[in-house]
């Protein structure tokens, strides 16, 4: 009869690596451990169900960044009881942003749960905080949605989420850098070009331009990350005068 349980238990043996380095992580004990070693599972290793499922953590991310969003904002709501609609949602989105995402997904060490066919240090930035969300997405569907927000409670809002701090946090020096030229009839550009250093990952580098003059120049993984370099070093580079000009 136990070696009949055992077949049919997918809780694996306590001393399962993969286990216990999730019951560390979770502070709480898993328990369909399946659905955990999807939230951790790379596209690459062309996983699928008996029925041709893709079986990765991609589905369990997009479920992930939902239930995030939804106890961020729930959160919010009753911390910040004068705060407008748009005022919530700018603060929900410094919290969920991809750059905090990958934060959260980097301090717990995530990455080395991984199973890929690809090397890890192929990966961009954003695998750290897509498992993150995929791991918050296991979490609901383990533990329902009283679990879910325990768990994003102890390791996103208690450490992570300080109102008068957010408050200040810019999300995006791109969106700002853009907003300061619209608003002072200033003339910008990205000059955005494919960089062909030795990298093993295709990088691109860009040169922006305020008037006729390259305020600052940065290179990225993506068209994306290199604009949003080069907007951040223009902005700390200009901030006096962008300030003084706001004021």
């Amino acid at each position: 009869m136990s070696s009949l349980k055992n077949i049919f238990s997918s809780r694996p043996e306590r001393g399962d690596k993969f286990y216990r380095a999730l019951k560390k992580i979770l502070s709480f004990k898993p328990g369909n451990i399946s659905i955990y070693e999807e939230a951790f599972t790379h596209r690459s290793m062309n996983n699928t169900s008996d029925n041709g499922t893709p079986q990765n953590y991609e589905r369990l991310e997009f479920l992930g960044d939902a239930m995030l969003g939804s106890v961020i904002a729930a959160h919010l709501f009753k911390k910040v009881p004068d705060g407008n609609e748009g005022y919530l949602t700018k603060m929900r989105s410094k919290v969920v942003s991809r750059e905090h995402l990958n934060e959260l997904g980097r301090d717990l060490n995530l990455i080395k749960l991984v199973k890929t066919n690809i090397p890890t240090k192929q990966f961009g930035e954003n695998i750290h905080g897509n498992v993150f969300e995929a791991l918050v997405g296991a979490i609901y569907l383990d533990k329902g949605y009283r679990g879910c927000e325990k768990f994003i409670h102890r390791r996103v809002i208690k450490p992570y989420v300080d109102i008068q701090k957010l408050e200040g946090k810019i999300i995006s020096y791109k969106s700002l850098f853009i907003e300061w030229c619209q608003k002072n009839k200033k003339n910008f550009k990205f000059n955005v070009y494919e960089d062909t250093g030795n990298d093993p990952l295709k990088h691109f580098a860009v040169k922006l331009q305020l008037e006729q003059n390259t305020v600052a120049k940065a290179r990225g993984t993506s068209k994306k990350k290199a604009e949003e370099r080069a907007a951040k070093r223009a902005y700390y580079k200009l901030q006096r005068k962008m300030q003084v000009q706001d004021g």
